[in-house]
């Protein structure tokens, strides 16, 4: 039998992100027995403290035991730290070393959301691809350079270390756990049970882009402004860098450190959020929507919407347009 651990921090964080995985991993057990099977799981909430209360206090976990007590698990599930995980990291702090050695030893661990912060804190994902929500990646990739973020991924799994994106998709990645750790019928199951949709594997069409603006690069600010501002017109880089007053090969490199996305990435990613906008509110035609945001190439204009949202324009707006009408 497998002994699960998941993590109850310290601080107010995610409850349902715990009380979730307890619930679906003890299903995905009782339909394994129902089947004639032993249990696969042992399940335990482990934390530093007896009690962590949620919601100022509206309610409580109580912790089977403390991590202290467990010498050897074989999977450590890491909640999401919702948007606190600046005040959660050094109040969980005593749980790296006892992450660090259970890796060491041969567990595999699994963060949910923001719960990626506390893992790679630890300095386990170095190297490794990850995940998070996409609202927290830009202050993700600045605190964590090694770590190679993948946004738009659903769930990453990598030498035994899984993540994945924002909110209530981590349901998505206990359902391909159960597959990986039952088999493909029970995670079926559970999907079913739960009404969890299986085989996600983007978050992609979740994203809002806000920019990216968390540096010091003043110049880049100012270039991000002004793209923001005149992403409708034709934009060469040529003529940003030279308005910039920055050398051609300089402009591409700074901007690349400062955001994560080349010049031309970054002004694609503002000319398709405004078109996800219209989109969804709007009862313009695609090509509409297309001619105002500074594309005039159907084909092109698909394709790099398709590139960030992972659907086409019409998917879009069938989803999220209440009076799309096909």
């Amino acid at each position: 039998m497998k002994h699960v651990t998941i993590i109850v921090p310290e601080g107010e964080n995610n409850l349902s992100s715990i009380a979730g995985t307890y619930k679906l991993f003890s299903r995905a057990n009782a339909y394994w027995k129902e089947r004639g099977n032993e249990a696969v799981f042992q399940i335990q909430l482990a934390g530093l403290s007896d009690q962590v209360d949620f919601y100022e206090g509206l309610f409580s976990v109580k912790p089977h035991t403390s991590v202290s007590t467990i010498s050897k698990t074989d999977l450590i599930v890491i909640p999401s730290l919702n948007h606190n995980y600046t005040e959660s990291l050094p109040l969980n702090k005593a749980l790296i070393p006892w992450i660090q050695q259970q890796y060491k030893e041969g567990a595999e661990i699994a963060s949910i959301c923001t719960g990626a912060f506390l893992l790679a804190a630890s300095g386990l994902l170095d190297g490794k691809n990850c995940s998070t929500h996409w609202s927290a990646a830009e202050d993700f990739r600045l605190r964590f350079p090694k770590v190679n973020l993948q946004i738009d991924q659903l769930i990453t799994d990598e030498q035994g270390i899984y993540t994945n994106g924002g909110a209530y998709s981590f349901l998505n990645l206990i359902i391909y756990l159960i597959e990986k750790y039952f088999d493909r019928q029970t995670a079926i199951y559970c999907s079913k049970v739960f009404q969890i949709e299986p085989d996600r594997k983007s978050q992609s069409a979740f994203t809002i882009f806000r920019g990216q603006k968390q540096h010091e690069d003043e110049v880049v600010k100012e270039v991000q402004s002004y793209i923001e501002q005149h992403f409708r017109e034709k934009i060469s880089i040529e003529e940003l860098s030279s308005r910039f007053s920055v050398g051609r090969r300089n402009f591409d490199r700074r901007f690349i450190k400062a955001t994560g996305n080349t010049p031309i990435e970054y002004i694609q990613r503002v000319k398709v959020e405004s078109a996800k906008k219209a989109l969804e509110i709007s009862r313009k035609t695609v090509s509409e929507i297309m001619y105002e945001t500074g594309y005039s190439d159907l084909k092109a204009f698909r394709e790099v919407f398709r590139k960030f949202t992972g659907m086409s324009p019409v998917e879009y707006k069938a989803r999220y347009n209440k009076d799309f009408v096909l």
